[in-house]
């Protein structure tokens, strides 16, 4: 039998770090047994639903390479079909029509709040005579349509994370809503649990993976499942992430759209890798760096932790960088190349700009990170008090002297690294002046402080871009 999976996301805000998770757990295990990952779009929720957010879901899919095997479904498009399932359970006599009004509801909840009872319908309706539906109806009163729970049944399942789970009737809060209320004998629009009970069967899906806190609902849905008398599929429930404090990650927690991770400058590569592992401990992984073509052959469920698992931005940032680092170099150039154009930056030839983005390579966290690295190189810095302080030293400017002294006898010599290497040698030789005095001075004039990548590579830069000497000469005017 083939295996099939799928992620279920609500098109109601953006690409969430947890439904990618969620996606990306589906798809590993859809590759390591052989199976389809699939796609459907729960769009029922009319006024919260919007064609954007469907289109940037499956978007932030493609980003992070969690490419699905069939065309998308649209739960919107088989309303018609989920009310046929629940006209079915009516006739079997596993569902009911309730009258309850909103108001009564309130009261009730109200009621059971005040003698410390949890929240719980009471399920007033369920043995109406069909004189008695026939008066409600002729009141114009409208219902919803309630699924029978027995309280005292016991639903039990192996869910391929957590083991055993087992959940009581009597805590379901009632017989289950399934649609939303109509007028007469009509049925309403179809509830979450009914819609995605009839849907997975449809897709055939045989392992279902989200998270925990979807647990009481696989409650409700294994009853569904059995009065339409369905086949149940496998379940697993993963984990939650949580933030520092050990709470379910949110937007308080800043980032958490992959939108915002992507414009951020993190990799898909990466964020996908680390996402693997929040949660998931494999049992044999050399590396921590691993594609996911990688992660998929050793990816199992039961190897998914219960506990929630930790966002660190800590760790995150040091698998980007290492990805980053991992780059080829013209992947690389030509990503750093977009932001500077975004900032109107035009490098002198296209060999400048590789060999600066090479030079940046290793001290990018993020792509974005580019951006700030390579401004001195592209812009004038203003000399910062530290510079300030270390070229007030006499030792110092005269160091800045002869370095432009010697750069002017050799009228505009190009320097390279070899050249660069020796003039510092030189100078420092015949002039009996410390190699770090004369480096450090050339840092200041180059960066306008006392920090900065290789100095040597980047000297010959500004050499080629004909600014070495200009920055220097500014240095002394302005000390």
């Amino acid at each position: 039998m083939e295996k099939r999976l799928r992620l279920a996301p609500s098109p109601t805000g953006l690409f969430h770090i947890g439904t990618a998770r969620t996606a990306l757990f589906n798809w590993l295990y859809a590759q390591k047994i052989g199976g389809k990952f699939l796609i459907r779009i729960e769009d029922t929720d009319f006024l919260r639903s919007k064609s954007e957010y469907t289109k940037n879901i499956l978007e932030g899919l493609k980003w992070l390479g969690l490419v699905w095997d069939e065309e998308p479904i649209k739960q919107s498009g088989r309303i018609s079909i989920h009310k046929k399932y629940i006209k079915r359970l009516l006739e079997s006599g596993a569902a009911y029509r309730c009258f309850t009004t909103e108001e009564e509801i309130s009261k009730l909840r109200e009621e059971q709040k005040n003698k410390g009872l949890p929240p719980k319908h009471d399920n007033r309706h369920r043995n109406l005579s069909k004189e008695e539906i026939e008066t409600f109806i002729s009141q114009g009163k409208t219902s919803v349509i309630r699924f029978k729970i027995d309280e005292k049944i016991q639903i039990t399942w192996v869910d391929k994370i957590r083991g055993e789970i087992k959940w009581q009737g009597k805590d379901l809060g009632g017989d289950l809503v399934l649609s939303r209320r109509a007028m007469g004998y009509e049925v309403g629009d179809p509830l979450y649990n009914l819609a995605v009970v009839v849907d997975d069967n449809f897709m055939n899906i045989t392992h279902v993976v989200r998270g925990e806190d979807h647990i009481s609902n696989t409650a409700k849905q294994i009853l569904i499942y059995k009065a339409l008398d369905f086949k149940l599929p496998t379940f697993s429930h993963t984990p939650l992430i949580l933030n520092s404090e050990g709470k379910k990650l949110s937007k308080r927690d800043c980032v958490t759209s992959i939108d915002e991770f992507r414009d951020m400058g993190y990799l898909p590569e990466a964020l996908a890798n680390y996402m693997a592992f929040l949660g998931w401990s494999p049992k044999s992984a050399g590396s921590e760096i691993l594609s996911i073509d990688e992660i998929s052959e050793i990816f199992d469920l039961s190897d998914i932790n219960k506990a929630g698992a930790k966002f660190s931005w800590e760790k995150l940032n040091w698998i980007n960088s290492q990805y980053i680092k991992k780059m080829e170099s013209i992947k690389l150039s030509e990503i750093i190349r977009g932001y500077w154009a975004d900032m109107g930056w035009v490098p002198p030839s296209q060999e400048w700009g590789d060999k600066l983005a090479m030079l940046l390579r290793d001290s990018i966290t993020l792509l974005k990170d580019s951006i700030d690295q390579s401004k001195p190189f592209f812009l004038l810095p203003p000399i910062q008090k530290e510079g300030q302080d270390f070229l007030e030293n006499k030792e110092s400017k005269a160091a800045l002297k002869l370095i432009l002294n010697y750069l002017i006898e050799q009228n505009s010599l190009k320097i390279n690294k070899d050249k660069a290497k020796d003039i510092i040698n030189e100078i420092s030789k015949s002039h009996n002046v410390k190699k770090g005095i004369l480096m450090k001075s050339l840092r200041v004039a180059f960066f306008g402080c006392l920090s900065g990548p290789d100095l040597i590579q980047s000297w010959e830069l500004f050499s080629e871009s004909k600014s070495d000497i200009s920055r220097i000469e500014r240095c002394l005017k302005e000390i």
